[in-house]
Formats: C-alpha cells, structure tokens, sequence
C-alpha cells in the first residue's frame, strides 16, 4: 500500500475532493446536501475556509483519497472558537486508516490554531464516523431526531464533542 500524505489542500485538489463528495452525496447520508456541487461552488468553499479554518487532504500516490475540513460552526462570533469537522474518503479506500490520519490531524491543526472545541454532526446510520470519532475523544452531546429527510427516510444527526483545552 502507498504512504498517505496528509497535507492542506489547494485548488488543484478540488476534482479529487468535489468526486469524494459528491459520491457522498448521491450515495450516502453522510452530507444532507442532495445535489451534486459543481467545480465553481467548491473552488468558492475553499476558498472562504481560510486560517484559523482549514481543508486538509489525503494523498496517495498523487492521488486525492480523501478530505477533511474545519469551518465555522455558526456564524454569531461568540462561536468563533468553535470549529465544525467534516471527514470524507474515497469509497474505494474505507477502512484503510486514512480517516483516521485526517481526523488526528484535523485535531492537531484546530489546538494550533487555538480553538477551544470542535463538534461533529454525523448522519444517523453511519456507525464508522461514530467509532472514529470516539477514538479521537470526541463524546457524543446530542441527538436530534429525524432532522434530515433523505433517500425517502427520515434521518437523526448525533452530536459530538472534542474540547481541546
């Protein structure tokens, strides 16, 4: 197997991030978007995520394999050292560590760029994130019920936690 880079991501990333994520999108209910995106609404989205937020991509063999972000979790600046994560791999590449490296660098980057917590929202049935999560010390906080409506099925959001500090 070839060594995972993870690394900030570029524009130049944005087709290997855009395929992961609208995959997601049409297959999964690890987004809520619906829609697949479009080349230009995620040059835009890298674009706003700019320090203390990050994007954080996983290479292989010059490959985008995967991607992970921190955003702001809401806009009113009383959040403003909270971050929202999102971590997104390549089907094909499930269970081969490489949510995890994002994830542990994702955690890294948000205590460097001093943020207090970060909170994770995941889809109902996805049982990996949760694990994954949980092995990073994220705790879950919440669970929302039948908040998203997709594939015709209701869908929860649980809520988890890293504090950082």
């Amino acid at each position: 197997m070839d060594e995972t880079l993870i690394r900030p991501a570029t524009e130049s990333d944005l087709p290997g991030i855009l395929e992961i994520y609208n995959d997601a999108i049409l297959n999964t209910t690890a987004t809520f978007d619906t829609k697949p995106q479009s080349l230009e609404e995620k040059r835009e989205w890298i674009r706003e995520t700019s320090y203390p937020y990050v994007v954080l991509v996983a290479e292989r063999a010059g490959q985008v394999v995967g991607w992970a972000s921190l955003r702001p979790f809401r806009p009113k600046a009383a959040y403003r050292y909270t971050a929202e994560n999102s971590v997104y791999v390549e089907k094909d590449c499930h269970a081969e560590g490489i949510g995890t490296a994002l994830t542990q660098r994702l955690v890294q980057v948000g205590a460097e760029n001093g943020f207090h917590t970060i909170i994770a929202g995941i889809a109902g049935d996805n049982p990996a994130s949760l694990r994954l999560h949980k092995r990073f010390g994220f705790q879950i906080v919440g669970v929302e019920r039948e908040v998203g409506y997709k594939f015709e099925r209701w869908i929860d959001v649980t809520w988890m936690q890293r504090m950082l500090e």
